[in-house]
């Protein structure tokens, strides 16, 4: 029986393929006050520019590939049961290859009806105020926003739970929920975390028995298997 293998994976791993990212000093966040464009409230209070903000996103996933270290993800399923975990909104895990990927904050390229969450559409294109669901109601992105509660952390916490090796890559580990997931790793897990600036998180120092890889993810995963065969 193959070990359980987990992966959480933050923006680190994606920056590599060239999406900026949300902390970056010259990130697409920049200029944008966050809370405008990626809260419950700015959606209520001026939809056209949330809609505008994620356009934008949109526009760049499609025009990046994913890198090395996402492919080195995929080669990893031959070995383990691989469950990847991400705050990554974009596909690259998919295109890739990845064929378990938990979606912590929703996907870029997937829209929902702002009345029924189960309506989901997938969608390359602009997404205009006007452009409504079947149940007539105005789509929106299918992103998890801040105010809003966050779904798929109870799927992945089980899996989370059950893991033999638990491999973090590209993350500050200071979102939460999603930081909070290392509290269920099992007392017999090992821990991998691979990222240029380690975080020193709360979570990271509960831990006894992590091995840190000072490196960005196309180099620190191949680290990382390394480890992983010892």
């Amino acid at each position: 029986m193959k070990k359980k293998l987990v992966v959480l994976t933050g923006a680190g791993i994606s920056a590599e393929s060239g999406l900026k990212t949300f902390r970056d000093a010259n990130g697409l966040w920049e200029g944008y006050d966050v809370m405008q464009v990626a809260s419950i409230d700015g959606w209520h209070q001026n939809p056209q520019a949330v809609l505008n903000f994620y356009n934008l996103r949109r526009k760049q996933l499609l025009e990046v590939q994913p890198n090395q270290a996402h492919y080195d993800l995929v080669s990893l399923e031959k070995e383990y049961d691989t469950t990847i975990i991400t705050q990554n909104v974009d596909d690259l895990h998919e295109r890739a290859g990845s064929k378990q990927v938990i979606h912590l904050h929703g996907e870029l390229l997937k829209v929902r009806s702002v009345q029924n969450s189960h309506l989901v559409y997938t969608w390359h294109r602009d997404l205009f105020l006007g452009d409504s669901a079947e149940d007539g109601m105005q789509l929106r992105p299918h992103i998890v926003w801040f105010g809003e509660l966050v779904p798929q952390i109870e799927v992945a916490i089980p899996i989370v739970s059950q893991a033999d090796i638990i491999l973090i890559v590209g993350t500050s580990l200071q979102v939460y929920p999603a930081a909070s997931l290392l509290q269920y790793g099992s007392h017999h897990a090992r821990f991998i975390y691979v990222d240029p600036s380690p975080s020193v998180s709360y979570e990271l120092r509960q831990i006894r028995d992590i091995k840190i890889v000072n490196s960005k993810a196309t180099s620190g995963i191949k680290k990382a298997i390394a480890l992983m065969e010892i």
